[in-house]
C-alpha cells in the first residue's frame, strides 16, 4: 500500500522509475517546473504567483527578509519576538484574531523565524484569499507596537526559551557551537536570542527594528493555489500598494574573518554526558560548492546509515550518538559533526575518530553507491517536497528571498544530480582543513566555572 501510494505521488509530479538493474541517471527524471508569474510594486513588495487548480483552496506566504542575523550584539532575539508580537493585534484586528479568523474559516496559520528570514502563512478555502490579504496588508501597515504587547509577548519569549534551550538536557548546543565557531557574523547568536537581550530590550529598541525591517520592499508575498492571477493581482494592489515604501533596508553585516589557526575550546555545561563537537567554516546556500557539500553531509553525518554514526555508535561504540550538519544558509556558515560521548569512552578516543572520519572525506573518495542513494534521497524530498501548494509556495519564496533568483526553484534538482564523486571529494579538501577547523570538548559541571578556552 505504501509502495503505491508513494508510487503514484511520484507519478503525479512526472517522475518516471524504470526498472531495478537501471542507473540512477536512467531512473531518475526532472519533475516538471513551476509555471509562475512575479511582479514588483512600487513600493517595493515582490510578488510571486503560481495558480494550482488542483483543490479549491490558497496558501498565502508573506517573507520578510529579516533574521537573526539582522540582530545587532546585545539586542538578539528581535525577529523571534517580532514573529510573536505580528499576532498581538494591528489598527483593525484585535490581539490573537488575525490565527481565530483563518481557524474559523476551516484554514490554518503559523509563522517562523530562522537566521535569515521570518515567514508568516496560510492555507484557507479558496474564497477566503480577499481576506487573508487584508489581514497580512493590515498588519504590515498598521501593527500595534505598544509597550504593554511587547512586555507581555517578552515573557512569552523568555518562557520558550527556557522550555527549548535552558531547562533541557544539549538544548544549548547550537548555541555552544555557533558561540565558539564564531567571532564576528552574527550568526554567533541564535534566533531564539539571550535572555540577558531580551530583559534589556526597550520599547524603543522593538519599535525601531519594526519600522526599519517591516516594510513591503523587505517583503516577498507567494501565493499559490485556486486562484486567477490578473484578480489577484488587483486585491493584492488594492491592500498591499497602499502601504508606504520604507527606507532602505541596512545590510551591514560584518563578514566573519577566515581562521588561521585550529582553535580548541573546552566547555562545561549541566549535561548528563560529554560531547566532541568538530566543525569546520563553509560556503553558502546557492554558491557551486553547496551541492556538494550537501551530498557530502549526507554521506557523512545524516542519519543512522552515516559513516560517523556507523562508526562511532555501531562499530566501535564509542558514543551513544553521532550526528552533523551542513548548515547552508544566506551567508557563509559551517559544517560540524557532535559525539555524545559513551560512558566508559574518554574524550580523546571520541575526538580521534570523528576527526579520523571527516579526514577520510579528503582522502578517500566515497562509492558510487553512497553518491547514488544520496542523490535518490535528495531526488525524493524534492519531489515530495513540492506536492502540496504550501510546500510549493516555500520552494519559489526561498529561491526569491534567499538566493535572490527566483529560478533557483526549479534549477536545483539539477544541480544536485550533476554532482559527481569528484566534487564530492574537491569540497572536502577545500574545506576540510587543519588551520580552519575548531573542536569544542563539552563536559559535564555547572557553567561559569574555569573551564579552558582557546588552545
Amino acid at each position: 500500500m505504501l509502495r503505491h501510494t508513494i508510487g503514484r505521488a511520484l507519478a503525479v509530479a512526472g517522475v518516471l522509475f524504470l526498472s531495478v538493474g537501471a542507473t540512477p541517471q536512467d531512473t531518475i527524471v526532472r519533475p516538471p517546473k513551476f509555471d509562475y508569474t512575479m511582479t514588483t510594486l512600487p513600493n517595493g513588495l515582490q510578488v510571486v504567483f503560481l495558480e494550482d487548480h488542483s483543490t479549491p483552496i490558497v496558501h498565502l506566504s508573506v517573507w520578510y527578509h529579516v533574521g537573526s542575523k539582522n540582530e545587532k550584539a546585545g539586542r538578539t532575539g528581535f525577529a523571534h519576538l517580532f514573529e510573536h508580537l505580528m499576532f498581538k493585534g494591528s489598527k483593525n484586528v484585535r490581539a490573537d484574531q488575525h490565527p481565530s479568523w483563518i481557524t474559523s474559516i476551516g484554514g490554518q496559520a503559523n509563522a517562523s523565524t530562522d537566521e535569515d528570514a521570518t515567514i508568516f502563512w496560510q492555507t484557507v478555502p479558496a474564497q477566503y484569499l480577499p481576506l487573508v490579504l487584508w489581514l497580512e496588508a493590515d498588519r504590515l501597515g498598521s501593527l500595534d507596537v505598544s509597550a504593554a504587547k511587547f512586555l507581555s509577548e517578552r515573557d512569552v519569549v523568555k518562557e520558550e526559551r527556557r522550555m527549548r534551550v535552558d531547562n533541557v538536557p544539549y538544548g544549548g548546543l547550537s548555541e555552544v557551537i555557533f558561540d565558539k565557531a564564531f567571532t564576528t557574523h552574527p550568526y554567533k547568536h541564535q534566533t531564539i536570542g539571550h535572555m540577558k537581550d531580551l530583559e534589556a530590550a526597550t520599547i524603543d529598541d522593538v519599535r525601531g527594528f519594526y519600522e526599519t525591517f517591516y516594510v513591503p520592499n523587505n517583503a516577498t508575498l507567494t501565493l499559490v493555489g485556486d486562484f486567477d492571477s490578473a484578480q489577484a493581482l488587483t486585491l493584492v494592489q488594492q491592500y498591499f500598494g497602499r502601504v508606504p515604501r520604507g527606507k532602505a533596508v541596512p545590510r551591514d553585516i560584518p563578514k566573519e574573518p577566515a581562521p588561521t589557526a585550529e582553535r580548541r575550546f573546552t566547555v562545561t555545561q549541566p549535561w548528563p554526558l560529554p560531547a566532541v563537537v568538530v566543525g569546520y567554516p563553509i560556503t553558502y546556500d546557492g554558491d557551486p560548492d553547496a551541492y556538494p557539500l550537501h551530498i557530502l553531509a549526507k554521506v557523512l553525518s545524516d542519519g543512522q546509515s552515516s559513516r560517523i554514526y556507523r562508526s562511532m555508535v555501531y562499530d566501535k561504540q564509542l558514543a551513544l550518538a553521532a550526528f552533523g550538519e551542513a548548515k547552508l544558509i544566506e551567508h557563509p556558515n559551517l559544517m560540524y559533526a557532535v559525539a555524545i560521548v559513551a560512558p566508559g569512552k574518554t574524550n580523546e578516543e571520541v575526538l580521534k575518530e570523528l576527526t579520523a572520519q571527516i579526514d577520510a572525506m579528503k582522502t578517500t573518495p566515497i562509492t558510487a553507491e553512497e553518491l547514488s542513494r544520496a542523490k535518490r534521497q535528495f531526488a525524493r524530498d524534492y519531489i515530495l517536497g513540492r506536492e502540496t501548494i504550501q510546500q510549493k509556495a516555500l520552494h519559489l519564496a526561498h529561491a526569491v528571498v534567499i538566493h535572490d533568483d527566483v529560478k533557483t526553484a526549479d534549477g536545483e534538482f539539477d544541480l544536485f544530480q550533476n554532482v559527481t564523486i569528484e566534487d564530492v571529494q574537491r569540497v572536502a579538501r577545500t574545506y576540510f582543513t587543519p588551520e580552519s577547523r575548531f573542536v569544542i570538548t563539552i563536559i559535564p559541571g555547572q557553567p561559569g566555572r574555569p573551564s579552558g578556552g582557546v588552545q
